[in-house]
């Protein structure tokens, strides 16, 4: 196959480049390494920065008739009672917004579907990057079952998270930052008459989040110390789910019959990274695999749809071969330090929000 560009990896990232650049008529195949499109979890949190994009593009209106909840107070408790309260600008209207991440990656795929420079290969695994005698990225080769797939093209994106391989394969730097905890997630049924909010909560010094999703769910977000869930398995669980109920004694119900053993959450390793070059000739990465962030925010998805919508307004028929990665990464590089700093100082920060309280 030849095409323009290569992007690997069917997240929102590269779903949203690849539409856009279609929408251009330059040709694009997409490469997701799972065999259906959103298999893979990733953010489901839009902020205001990320419900732009999808607005400027008139594709929210579409995501929105499949799902979506707007977040409408965050509120602080403490032993099991609300003691603070934050309401959105009146403006934005929101705290945040749910989207499944298969309501929005249908929307995108099925924008891109619209144009026949698009191509959408599933369960396709990248094995090795092509190189020419000049070093330069002149495509990929990639696994489907036993078949082995050849692709031309003139640029390799690589949108495939935080273990990027594209970026492995092209020998690109990362920089990676340990946040001192990991990560549990768990989703619960919520109780009836829930009203869509984030909580918070300290437990044991540690945050813990709970973040109202569509369809009548939770979703739990309890930090841990780094490294320690290979104890903490094997201690007693039935005290640690008790801090959930005495923190936020209306979940009882739905915790004791949703969460009843550690197999019950999913762990996440926390750490962000940060690449000093986002590209060499012929090669180009977005979002996670450039750039990871920490849950604290909520900033991974909008962050990647910024990219994506960035470097798409770069990229034509008569600049493909000329952009200077280094230079158009230059602009978000900030912006994403700028966010990674922040999200550093909240997680450091968020103690001092129960100050009154302990």
């Amino acid at each position: 196959m030849k095409v323009d560009v290569c992007i690997v990896g069917a997240g929102p990232g590269g779903a949203l480049l690849a539409y856009l650049l279609a929408k251009k008529n330059v040709s694009v195949v997409l490469i997701e390494r799972t065999n259906q499109i959103g298999k893979t979890f990733r953010g489901e949190h839009l902020n205001e920065e990320g419900e732009t994009i999808l607005k400027k593009y008139n594709l929210f209106d579409e995501v929105e008739q499949l799902g979506l909840l707007r977040m409408e107070q965050l509120e602080y408790w403490h032993n099991g009672k609300l003691f603070k309260t934050i309401l959105p600008d009146p403006e934005v209207g929101h705290l945040g917004i749910h989207v499944p991440q298969a309501h929005l990656l249908q929307v995108l795929i099925a924008a891109a579907e619209q144009y026949s420079a698009f191509h959408l290969m599933l369960n396709t695994k990248v094995d090795e990057l092509l190189q020419d005698e000049n070093g330069t990225y002149t495509g990929i080769k990639a696994v489907n079952g036993e078949e082995i797939i050849i692709i031309e093209s003139e640029l390799v994106i690589g949108a495939d998270g935080r273990n990027s391989t594209v970026r492995k394969k092209a020998n690109l730097d990362v920089t990676t930052r340990k946040h001192g905890y990991d990560l549990l997630w768990a989703r619960i049924p919520a109780p009836e008459n829930w009203e869509p909010s984030i909580k918070m909560a300290l437990i044991d010094d540690k945050q813990i989040s709970l973040f109202s999703q569509t369809n009548g769910f939770i979703q739990i977000g309890w930090n841990i110390e780094e490294g320690s869930f290979p104890i903490l398995r094997k201690l007693p669980f039935t005290p640690f789910i008790e801090q959930l109920i005495v923190a936020f004694p209306e979940l009882e119900q739905t915790v004791r019959e949703n969460i009843q053993s550690w197999k019950d959450f999913v762990l996440l390793d926390v750490y962000s990274s940060s690449s000093e070059h986002w590209g060499k000739k012929g090669v180009a990465l977005i979002g996670d695999a450039v750039h990871t962030m920490t849950p604290t925010g909520a900033f991974g998805l909008n962050s990647a749809l910024k990219d994506a919508d960035f470097l798409a307004s770069l990229i034509d028929h008569h600049t493909i071969n000329q952009i200077n990665l280094s230079d158009c990464a230059t602009t978000r590089k900030k912006e994403v330090a700028k966010i990674q700093a922040l999200q550093l100082e909240k997680e450091q920060s968020f103690a001092s929000q129960f100050v009154v309280m302990v």
